[in-house]
């Protein structure tokens, strides 16, 4: 599979550390020199935005969340995603108040798949912070980690596959009426860490009938 990420940031790094192994990767980000280095430490090759969105049959969005529209126009604009599966890793959270800050009660998501009509749009990866998802275990209390989802349904057997490539288990919580939800869970989280808790605090949905199966 194709990836290309608009962002070379943290987030960027670590998802495509782990999918550089099975995908092909291209990073891109406003300092091309920066985002090279960043890619060539994980195997993963470098663009500009539009190079990247050119590239992937799947894009991700890891750009600070708000700029991701303007990350959107600079990779050509709704046409350049059309066709292809999108995913949001974004969290629309004030660091002030920890609450969500869309004003008009729908998600981010929502808004971008508004915004791009023809890609397939889906949210993941945005209840835990970087320092998880470049741990190579993904087990917590002896269970595997649970990263929940929204997805249409043509992006959905994709985002599933890409979270199991980086070592979790995928849960989908439903279409992205539901990713206002994520979202708010994500805020929960965001204010513990900013408390002081340990980077690799996370939400971890315990599924005793998947144990047992194991």
């Amino acid at each position: 599979m194709k990836i290309g990420i608009i962002g070379s940031g943290g987030m960027a790094k670590a998802l495509a550390g782990k999918w550089s192994s099975k995908h092909q990767v291209m990073l891109s980000g406003r300092d091309l020199e920066k985002a090279s280095g960043v890619a060539a430490e994980i195997g993963a090759s470098a663009g500009s935005a539009q190079e990247a969105a050119g590239f992937g049959e799947v894009v991700v969005l890891a750009t600070r969340w708000e700029d991701v529209f303007s990350g959107i126009d600079s990779a050509g604009g709704p046409d350049a995603f059309q066709g292809k599966v999108v995913i949001d890793i974004n969290n629309p959270v004030s660091i002030e108040t920890f609450l969500t800050t869309r004003e008009d009660d729908r998600s981010l998501t929502q808004a971008i798949a508004d915004h791009l009509p023809g890609a397939h749009v889906g949210k993941a990866f945005n209840m835990a912070q970087v320092a998880v998802w470049e741990d190579e275990d993904m087990t917590y209390d002896d269970r595997q980690m649970v990263t929940l989802y929204t997805a249409d349904e043509s992006a959905d057997s994709v985002i599933a596959e890409l979270i199991r490539d980086v070592g979790a288990d995928a849960l989908r919580l439903g279409g992205n009426e539901h990713a206002y939800q994520l979202e708010a869970a994500a805020a929960i989280v965001i204010k513990f860490l900013f408390a002081g808790r340990d980077p690799q605090t996370i939400f971890n949905f315990i599924q005793p009938e998947v144990k047992a199966v194991r």
